[in-house]
């Protein structure tokens, strides 16, 4: 660690992810987002043991979940979206996406939160945008977030970046995040290794403090 006036630096990857500062974030770890990754054993083996570890060190563990809003609540640029992801030409035909209390919506069993992790219901692919989040990093003293989830080239990315913009340091782990499509995993490690940290669970794991 090298200090500039009161600043700490931290120089590796111990330093970084110490857990009294750290946060991972399951993003997005819903029954409808994991059953249909491309690569799910081998997803759920990486995010599993990635839990475990950050539980036994003491970290805190935070999930997000897709809430829909109110079509009367969302822009037009997002209805037109979903219309475009759902292939339909008329928005009163939308079906409600992750509907709260839909099997869909729930986090997945394998990967479901324990009593002292929390569950920030958002809106958008961002965990900044219409959250808290910030608000609650700071109040936690959290200078490190791990990224973790689905889909790689979307929200987690989107997130990433933020934070990485916000002045946290930012990892994506990178065999516990995926998506329904392998070249889109893939091309968002690619760029996001250029402005964060990508690292697998394997080297977390063995640089973190127990």
């Amino acid at each position: 660690m090298k200090l500039l006036g009161s600043k700490k630096i931290y120089e590796t990857m111990e330093e970084i992810i110490n857990p009294e500062h750290t946060m991972l974030v399951m993003w997005d770890v819903q029954n409808g987002l994991v059953n249909n990754v491309f690569n799910k054993n081998e997803f759920l083996s990486s995010a599993k043991r990635l839990l475990e570890a950050a539980r036994a060190s003491g970290m805190k563990v935070l999930y997000t979940k897709i809430t829909p809003l109110p079509k009367e609540y969302m822009s037009p640029a997002m209805i037109s979206s979903y219309m475009m992801r759902f292939h339909v030409d008329d928005p009163e035909k939308l079906p409600v996406f992750m509907a709260p209390g839909s099997s869909e919506a729930e986090i997945y069993d394998e990967l479901r939160p324990k009593e002292n992790d929390y569950v920030l219901n958002k809106h958008t692919a961002s965990i900044f945008i219409g959250t808290i989040f910030d608000n609650m990093l700071k109040a936690a003293k959290i200078e490190t977030i791990i990224f973790a989830g689905i889909a790689t080239e979307i929200g987690v990315e989107s997130s990433a970046r933020d934070a990485g913009n916000l002045g946290y340091y930012t990892i994506v782990a990178s065999d516990a995040c995926s998506s329904s499509s392998r070249d889109g995993h893939e091309a968002a490690l690619k760029s996001l290794s250029s402005v964060v940290m990508v690292s697998t669970v394997d080297d977390i794991i063995k640089n973190l403090k127990y």
